[in-house]
């Protein structure tokens, strides 16, 4: 073989061996894609197993209106549902100025954007979450009496639909005792009970204590106001009916505390309130539940709910055990009052 065909032959072999590796290059960098887009697709798969299993959440708090009361309720919430469940819980809290039709408006937005888990915070925004889903769950806040909220007959302690929650009554047998205590029927015959008439859970705790008080021999009478622009005429011409006031636990009171007492203190007609908030504002003396507390309770129920899957239609409403007996030192003493034992000072706002 001449020296110029083994030169040829020799250069022939060298460009085979050369597309040879170029091609087992090629089969590695295919095997290396192919294995890159099976990883990105597990971990794309995982995702959505994640998604699925539900580890995030997203809740969507309704509150009424803004007043001491209800906000400590939502803080209380929020506090428990991210201590149980940390950063895979987002809280969405819409404030609806007080108007029922906006709680509407509210609990919808949440249901069209898929929301995990509903809190109302008070009745109007409970009965609002009700009508915008019977499949999301729901936890109630500040709401007295839940059959009355829901319009369920046969009580049971349970609601039988989507919805569980916590209650802010306080016992009003105990309420009516308190204020048998305070002002005795002897010297205070007369009690007027003073609510707003749009909610029907005041309109319950009337009913109850009412029934309570004429027991022990006082003449009670209610007087309702339609909304805020009213309420001072209504206190007004209860003042002048009654020696003493009741004002149970009502958002819209709540709501105008101020306005109630620039009429009830210069007319000096003290008032019993069903809670600290409202007795803050206007009232001589309270039963009252931490708000804060119960929120509280109310959050871990829905952090239950969403990691366990526990069903709010078997789960118990429940119940503030830890009731204080307060009084407002201000006001006792703008009204010459002088505070009972057993009861303690009503912490001044720092606001």
């Amino acid at each position: 073989m001449n020296k110029r065909k083994l030169m040829a032959l020799m250069l022939a072999g060298v460009m085979t061996f050369a597309m040879s590796a170029c091609g087992g290059a090629s089969g590695t960098n295919d095997a290396d894609n192919s294995a890159s887009e099976d990883t990105a697709a597990e971990q794309t798969d995982d995702s959505a197993a994640d998604e699925a299993s539900g580890d995030s959440y997203t809740v969507g708090v309704v509150q009424l209106v803004q007043h001491p009361a209800l906000d400590a309720a939502t803080e209380g919430f929020e506090a428990a549902i991210k201590e149980e469940l940390g950063d895979s819980v987002t809280v969405d809290v819409e404030n609806a100025a007080g108007d029922s039709a906006q709680c509407a408006t509210i609990a919808n937005g949440f249901v069209s954007s898929g929301y995990d888990l509903i809190m109302a915070n008070a009745t109007p925004a409970l009965q609002a979450a009700q009508a915008a889903t019977a499949d999301i769950p729901i936890v109630g806040t500040s709401i007295t009496d839940y059959a009355t909220a829901l319009s369920i007959d046969d009580w049971t302690g349970t609601t039988g639909m989507n919805i569980t929650g916590y209650s802010d009554l306080a016992p009003l047998d105990e309420q009516a005792d308190m204020l048998e205590e305070w002002f005795p029927v002897d010297s205070y015959p007369n009690v007027g009970i003073v609510y707003c008439s749009a909610e029907p859970n005041s309109k319950y705790q009337s009913t109850v204590i009412t029934e309570a008080l004429e027991g022990k021999g006082y003449a009670v009478k209610e007087y309702t106001f339609a909304d805020t622009n009213d309420v001072a005429s209504v206190v007004d011409t209860a003042c002048k009916d009654n020696e003493v006031l009741y004002i149970p636990t009502d958002n819209t009171a709540a709501s105008c505390t101020e306005n109630i007492r620039n009429v009830a203190v210069p007319a000096n007609t003290p008032i019993i309130c069903g809670e600290e908030g409202i007795c803050q504002g206007c009232g001589v003396a309270t039963l009252s539940i931490s708000y804060y507390d119960m929120g509280y309770q109310a959050g871990k129920q829905a952090a239950d709910i969403l990691a366990n899957g526990t069903d709010p239609a078997t789960t118990e409403i429940g119940y503030a055990t830890d009731l204080t007996k307060e009084y407002n030192a201000e006001i006792c003493e703008e009204m010459g009052l002088t505070p009972l034992d057993g009861y303690e000072a009503i912490a001044v706002s720092e606001e």
